[in-house]
């Protein structure tokens, strides 16, 4: 069959000129061409500061492209990692996750005399043998708090004294919290969770003013909102209870009075919660981790104080399996999450304790002493950045 070559040649270039330097064929080159040609740092401890100056640049970690190597890039005032393996490879609708790449933040508690007010965080470096930084105070001292964590922010909600106050912290330039915000009613002994995709932040459980209560509060990780919005109910009414966050729905589980209960709730759609397993054992004053796939309880009270690491699948519905222990048994930590780990930090074993220990996700193991809180408290709220 003949055909016209200038014809062809012609209608090329017409197609070729509608294509403008923002296609996402030209945004796909540019990305690879960063990629292979970023800024080379020997650790992310030298990375420069993440602003408005380097956002989106891409940044590599190591002067090979061997196992080690790892690829950052600058977006929302902080340095993300950019997963490389194979469970990492993104597919349509993956969002941002729970987990933190920077610091772990531990807020408010108790020392048995006193609330706390103080704000300190440490790092998920993994040589972090030291002690945590003090970079700010929330507006009151309080335990017994819920903690979340958007991109940017972290949050303590409710506590001890009986408080409905929402406060707001910055991850990236440290500071001291402020009120941007009130729960429904006030409430303590409370879990956490958080769905950065959606930009809210939820509170789950209560004991107030002497029952045990099955709200699920939600607010907005924004500064314009007055009071948070009553969006259903846990399966039962319970409080010392643990709280997970996978990307689309969020998790409560144990509490008080000794349950072993895992509650699921939708962060696409406000709504009651179900329950979709059990722990390996009921227990109260427990803390909650997040992987990408699998949610986690540590410590907790029942009769004793138990070093029970309980895991639990986020992309099925089943019972938690004991995976490991903490360091000691202990009740009233906290928990955070960065990408390759769960950390509890503080709580009560003998006394308050001050000690921040840290389990894989990777596998399944006991947990190790990482490093120490500023000072030894429990009842505190934890967030991750």
């Amino acid at each position: 069959m003949a055909f016209n070559i200038t014809n062809l040649v012609n209608a090329i270039n017409a197609k070729s000129a509608t294509v403008g330097a923002d296609s996402a064929l030209d945004k796909a080159v540019l990305l690879a061409s960063n990629v292979k040609n970023a800024l080379i740092y020997s650790s992310s401890g030298d990375l420069p500061t993440a602003d408005s100056s380097n956002q989106g640049d891409l940044v590599r970690i190591g002067s090979s492209f061997g196992a080690d190597t790892k690829y950052y890039v600058s977006h929302r005032d902080r340095w993300n990692l950019i997963g490389l393996d194979d469970s990492d490879v993104v597919t349509e609708g993956q969002f941002p996750g729970f987990q933190g790449s920077n610091y772990g933040y531990n807020t408010g508690g108790s020392n048995g005399s006193s609330s706390s007010n103080v704000i300190e965080k440490f790092p998920f470096a993994s040589d972090f043998n030291g002690t945590a930084t003090d970079v700010g105070d929330l507006t009151e001292g309080r335990y017994n708090a819920a903690g979340q964590s958007s991109a940017a922010h972290g949050y303590n909600s409710g506590g001890t004294p009986t408080s409905n106050v929402i406060n707001k912290f910055p991850f990236a330039a440290g500071g001291n919290a402020t009120d941007v915000g009130d729960l429904t009613v006030a409430r303590f002994k409370i879990a956490g969770q958080s769905s950065i995709v959606n930009g809210f932040g939820y509170t789950t459980g209560d004991y107030f003013p002497s029952t045990p209560n099955n709200v699920i509060d939600k607010f907005p990780f924004s500064s314009s909102f007055t009071t948070a919005t009553d969006v259903g109910d846990l399966t039962i009414g319970r409080y010392g209870l643990s709280g997970q966050s996978s990307t689309t729905d969020g998790y409560a589980s144990g509490g008080i009075p000794t349950y072993n209960t895992i509650d699921k709730f939708s962060f696409t759609t406000d709504g009651n919660a179900t329950d979709v397993g059990d722990l390996s054992s009921g227990r109260q004053s427990l803390t909650g981790q997040s992987s990408t796939t699998h949610g986690y309880s540590s410590g907790g009270f029942s009769n004793i104080r138990v070093d029970i690491i309980d895991k639990f699948p986020f992309t099925s519905n089943g019972n938690a399996t004991d995976v490991g222990d903490l360091t000691v048994g202990k009740n009233a930590n906290s928990g955070q999450s960065s990408t390759a780990h769960g950390y509890s930090s503080g709580g009560y074993d003998t006394g308050a304790s001050n000690i921040i220990e840290k389990f894989p996700f990777a596998s399944d193991d006991n947990a190790t002493d990482a490093g120490d809180l500023s000072v030894a408290k429990y009842s505190q709220s934890g967030q991750q950045y």
